[in-house]
């Protein structure tokens, strides 16, 4: 596929509606948009125009001005009256003067003149196609994880406050268990809820855990209503991180429990009198044990670390059969995502003979993970020795997916934002996601910190977001740019810094940094500032031999491929040059690994 077809590829996916008057311009462009555009609608004046929008809601407008019935003004004005952010590009002869100043109030999108040129619209096609298309994708995106949040929250008791506590969201099943309206606790602190004969020092390790050590808290909490009336809950505060792992704020995720711990006081009260005699007190131990065992997920392991016992809800969230699990060692449930060492260091800690809290993925039959906030008891005999551990899990997949999800749509988002600066040049489909990996690969291999790695993985592939703002004419210009083109097209750097350097957000605070330091050069003979050796922030060195491998090894509309010999030779000729050496010696000593990455996204042109 040459660079010419790649116009059309989101052109494909757009229905289109082309309304003209003049059969025979009408015709041609039939011709030539029949076969590029997913649907394409006709007519051939305004009212007919104005009817087909109403009926198919097409997703771009191609338009005449002047036409019978009804012209090209009146009905642009009708169709923004139904969808003012539906694309329109009008095509107009010079001499309608008067009735372009009036489309360009309805904020058309673009205008092309008659006689019209065939390569400029397919430029414009392609620009406007692209974003239309982008901007479906991430409404899709949005769609999904509301999906996600509206199920947490139907199904979890929600709320989250600042560092220090004081509530900022509840949902309504806060809103239902604790009788306060949203507007009596927005702004309050949490503790308006906690209940006088909780034991304060419960809170204090809460705060602890989550506040200094940075890490979730899970225990069983009794609380109070607006009207005084208990309520258990079984309880989960996580803090919320920003990238350099300082506390944005606090959520916290709980399920009524309260049928099942006035069932437990009962049985409590009942085996502290002391007139039931033995067999009454086994009897209600015996109650209290099954009632354990039917709301919590049971697993029960020996001295040999040696699986013993596991009740139906393990047996269900694992996937394993009773005959596959019993018996087999501790290590049989393999954890996700642990090397060896660092599995067995955990399962050492897990069963130290104290009383152990924290989250276990496993993997399940099915290869598929499971996440669980578990606590470890040690059971002794009536002289103090362990004699086996007990384990009580609470299902915290569904809320961990979640957080990956909300992860992988961030980076998702980033990628569509860097796109639409590539897209008004024309760039092939992967450049940034490539860029990106590129990146993340020299920050490894220089042993940049984890935080930092992640940082510039998600921030690059916004180094030329700046290219929103350069006039299509340049940047798509298939000769070479005049002294003064090329000193506007310089102007990207600054102005995707100007776009991010304000933002509060760690990621964009790096993309800024990306989008205004890729293009100075080692040797100070770069822009915008004209910076030297390690003058350049580390980001910035490393995009731009990732921003530069890239761009010559792919087509773009004013050149062709350079094969890798002669990049090799170009790398080697500007090292110490253009770029910091040592990442250029970094790069030749790991080529594989890059070209790995290239070979792997390929462009859409590249793999048909």
């Amino acid at each position: 596929m040459n660079n010419t077809q790649d116009f059309f590829y989101y052109l494909r996916k757009t229905n289109v509606l082309y309304v003209e008057d003049d059969d025979n311009t009408r015709e041609e462009l039939e011709f030539f948009l029949q076969k590029k555009v997913n649907r394409l609608f006709i007519a051939k004046n305004g009212q007919e125009g104005f009817e087909l929008f109403e009926e198919n809601r097409p997703d771009l407008i191609i338009t005449d001005i002047q036409m019978p019935v009804l012209n090209g003004i009146k009905m642009i004005q009708k169709i923004k009256e139904i969808d003012a952010s539906v694309p329109i590009i009008i095509i107009t002869a010079f001499n309608d003067t008067d009735y372009l100043f009036e489309a360009i109030k309805l904020k058309v999108t673009s205008y092309l003149t008659k006689p019209l040129n065939l390569y400029s619209l397919s430029e414009t096609l392609s620009s406007i196609s692209k974003n239309i298309n982008l901007e479906k994708e991430n409404k899709e995106i949005y769609n999904s994880l509301k999906q996600y949040k509206d199920i947490v929250d139907e199904s979890s008791i929600i709320s989250k406050t600042t560092k220090d506590g004081i509530i900022t969201y509840v949902n309504e099943p806060f809103e239902k268990i604790s009788g306060y309206k949203k507007e009596e606790v927005i702004g309050k602190f949490h503790n308006i809820i906690n209940h006088p004969s909780m034991d304060k020092s419960i809170f204090v390790n809460m705060w602890k855990r989550i506040k200094i050590e940075k890490k979730s808290w899970q225990g069983r909490v009794k609380n109070i209503s607006k009207n005084g009336t208990e309520y258990y809950v079984d309880l989960i505060v996580k803090p919320i991180l920003d990238l350099k792992g300082n506390i944005l704020e606090f959520i916290s995720l709980s399920n009524d429990i309260t049928d099942l711990e006035t069932t437990k006081e009962y049985f409590r009260s009942q085996t502290e009198k002391s007139a039931f005699s033995l067999s009454e007190s086994i009897r209600i131990v015996n109650a209290y044990k099954e009632a354990i065992n039917e709301s919590n997920i049971i697993l029960r392991v020996d001295l040999n670390r040696n699986i013993i016992y596991a009740n139906d809800a393990f047996f269900k969230i694992s996937g394993y059969s009773k005959e596959e699990l019993i018996g087999k060692p501790y290590s049989f449930l393999s954890h996700f995502s642990l090397s060896e060492e660092e599995e067995k260091r955990k399962i050492d800690d897990i069963f130290s003979k104290n009383i152990w809290r924290g989250k276990i993925s496993n993997f399940k039959k099915n290869t598929e993970v499971f996440h669980c906030n578990v606590i470890m008891y040690p059971l002794k005999n009536k002289d103090g020795e362990v004699v086996e551990f007990m384990g009580i899990y609470h299902d915290i997949t569904e809320i961990e997916n979640l957080y990956d999800e909300l992860e992988e749509t961030q980076r998702e988002i980033i990628y569509k934002l860097g796109e639409i600066g590539e897209s008004r040049s024309s760039e092939t489909g992967y450049h940034v996601k490539r860029v990106a990996e590129y990146s993340k690969l020299f920050a490894e291999k220089i042993d940049l910190d984890k935080n930092e790695i992640k940082r510039l993985f998600m921030a690059s592939p916004m180094h030329d977001i700046g290219k929103v703002g350069i006039p299509d004419s340049i940047l798509n210009k298939p000769a070479k740019l005049t002294s003064q083109e090329w000193e506007i097209m310089k102007t990207h750097s600054q102005i995707g810094y100007e776009i991010l350097k304000n933002s509060k957000r760690d990621i964009l605070k790096a993309a800024a940094i990306v989008s205004y330091s890729h293009h100075e050069k080692w040797d100070g003979s770069g822009y915008p500032q004209g910076l030297k050796g390690e003058e350049i922030h580390i980001f910035g060195r490393i995009t731009a031999i990732a921003d530069v491998f890239d761009a010559l090894g792919s087509d773009r509309c004013y050149k062709k491929a350079w094969s890798l010999d002669k990049i090799i030779e170009l790398f080697n000729e500007e090292k110490g040059k253009h770029f910091d050496p040592n990442l250029i010696d970094i790069f030749m000593e790991n080529l594989d690994d890059f070209l790995t990455i290239r070979d792997r996204y390929k462009d859409i042109n590249e793999e048909n």
